[in-house]
């Protein structure tokens, strides 16, 4: 007889924090997407420069709507990005930001369960929005890089 793993309880403080983590690395994507988009050079690259202007667009609406659940949540938004790292070399920034995709994935899958484990379903579909959204930049990412999109995992 197999056990299903019961989702982990979360409180709604634990969800503030976690949501606040989250918009920490939308604040980051929003610098690393600005500043790549304005530095990367080359033929090459010069599409998916294009693609990460839009990126950084996106990643602001995203932290608006973090910034939204938190405080109807009760809490306060963070103010604090999580540092971004740079390159001189255009594949660099690209494997960067493909990396951070992936960990934004996994937390927004997680995300999305646990506010639905406090019936907080606004919450859930907004989060189901973003990732769509992080998906593509994902794929779009992989894309330049001629590499399969990496699988983000699945949500505990």
């Amino acid at each position: 007889m197999s056990k299903t793993a019961a989702p982990k309880e979360i409180t709604r403080e634990q969800l503030i924090d976690a949501l606040n983590e989250d918009l920490s690395r939308e604040y980051q994507a929003i610098i690393a997407y600005v500043n790549y988009s304005q530095v990367l050079t080359g033929a090459a690259y010069m599409n998916i420069a294009g693609e990460l202007e839009k990126h950084a667009h996106e990643e602001l609406d995203h932290a608006l709507q973090i910034a939204n659940h938190v405080d109807y949540l009760g809490g306060m938004p963070s103010v604090t990005a999580k540092p971004v790292k740079t390159s001189e070399k255009a594949e660099d920034m690209l494997k960067f930001d493909l990396e951070n995709e992936r960990v934004t994935i996994a937390n927004y899958r997680r995300r999305i369960k646990q506010a639905e484990a406090l019936n907080e379903f606004a919450i859930a579909e907004s989060l189901r929005g973003i990732l769509v959204q992080e998906q593509d930049h994902l794929i779009a990412l992989a894309t330049a890089l001629g590499i399969d999109p990496p699988n983000p995992g699945i949500a505990v």
